[in-house]
């Protein structure tokens, strides 16, 4: 008869013979099991946690908050309630693409609209009327709200006519807006350089304090001096 000699198995229970002592066993790092059907579940957790983290920055990026400005860095004279902008540029290029249904509303006085000039589409209906009353604090003739102004609106457009405001700079017209807003209009733009544009603030400029910057008027697009009656409402006695 063929005896096996076997090899004896040493004793590798913590403290037996051969074995790891107690301290070793309570000192080796143990590392990760792979399940039996070899898929590695600390990667699939690490993986939805980036997902997770992922879908969660996208959500905080994309929603905006309440009262959110649509234009970051806009001046707060330059805010509407409604929250909708453009620049002088982007609304010629609107009314462009759709004449028929853009509207451009210069709520300058008809003194700017006339000598300064306007855009060719665009109705004049003032928001606030040129006084001459001096206002020595502000070293210029004061301007006092038109009280016919969402009257005079009210003949022309609809509440659902969508609408591109300017003035000289983009703070009236953003008044504008706002009275338009509660009085019913929701597609009302402000466009937020006007007519003549933001002032040169640079001090080393010649020009500076003059209005170069931006507007209507340095954009490149057509305005003119000539007047159409019909598309004027002249200011009426408050």
């Amino acid at each position: 008869m063929i005896t096996q000699k076997m090899n004896k198995i040493p004793n590798l229970s913590p403290g037996g013979p051969g074995g790891l002592s107690k301290e070793k066993v309570r000192d080796t790092p143990v590392k990760n099991k792979t399940p039996m059907n070899g898929y590695d579940t600390s990667v699939a957790t690490k993986k939805s946690n980036i997902l997770i983290l992922i879908i969660t920055m996208s959500i905080i990026v994309t929603q905006p908050t309440a009262g959110q400005d649509k234009s970051p860095g806009l001046p707060v004279e330059k805010q509407t309630t409604l929250g909708l902008y453009a620049t002088a540029k982007e609304a010629y290029e609107k009314w462009q693409q759709a004449p028929d249904e853009i509207n451009i509303l210069d709520v300058r006085t008809p003194e700017e609209y006339i000598y300064i000039g306007h855009a060719p589409m665009a109705w004049n209906i003032p928001v606030f009327i040129q006084t001459h009353d001096w206002d020595a604090e502000k070293q210029h003739f004061s301007i006092k709200p038109s009280a016919a102004f969402l009257k005079q609106i009210k003949e022309v457009f609809k509440s659902t006519d969508t609408i591109y405001v300017m003035c000289r700079s983009g703070g009236r017209s953003a008044w504008a807006v706002n009275q338009l807003a509660d009085a019913g209009y929701k597609n009302v733009y402000n466009i937020t350089d006007g007519f003549e544009g933001d002032a040169v603030s640079d001090t080393d400029s010649l020009y500076k304090g003059q209005r170069l910057k931006n507007g209507w008027k340095n954009s490149g697009i057509p305005w003119t001096y000539k007047v159409e009656r019909t598309l004027m409402k002249l200011p009426e006695e408050n």
